[in-house]
């Protein structure tokens, strides 16, 4: 998914510049109360219509990793556990991206299969 946001960005003629993981942002666990390093998937600056430039911040995930974690018995302990984990995990890296977004003039977005489509 990644490689396609990538692509997107680089046949969007709006897009004036971008990378991959060239923003890290610190952001507290909710698993070991430590700080931690948040590598942001992508960084963009693009211009708009009336000629402003956005800046943006961009992470890609499966539209699943945005839900909590539903349970079932299909799923195994360790599976829910890891889940809610990962969940937790995303949700402070989101928190602290959109912190970091307010204090740089930044936009902090979130792309999932919805947006990205293999063209």
């Amino acid at each position: 998914m990644e490689l396609n946001a990538l692509r997107m960005l680089d046949n969007n003629p709006s897009v004036l510049t971008y990378g991959s993981e060239s923003v890290i942002i610190p952001y507290t666990s909710p698993l070991d109360g430590r700080i931690h390093r948040y590598f942001v998937d992508l960084v963009a600056a693009l211009k708009d219509k009336t000629g402003v430039i956005k800046k943006l911040l961009i992470e890609v995930k499966p539209s699943k990793m945005l839900l909590p974690p539903v349970f079932s018995n299909r799923k195994s302990v360790n599976t829910l556990l890891y889940e809610n984990k990962q969940y937790a995990l995303n949700m402070a890296k989101f928190d602290a991206a959109k912190q970091w977004c307010k204090k740089h003039n930044y936009t902090f977005l979130v792309l999932t299969e919805r947006e990205i489509a293999p063209k």
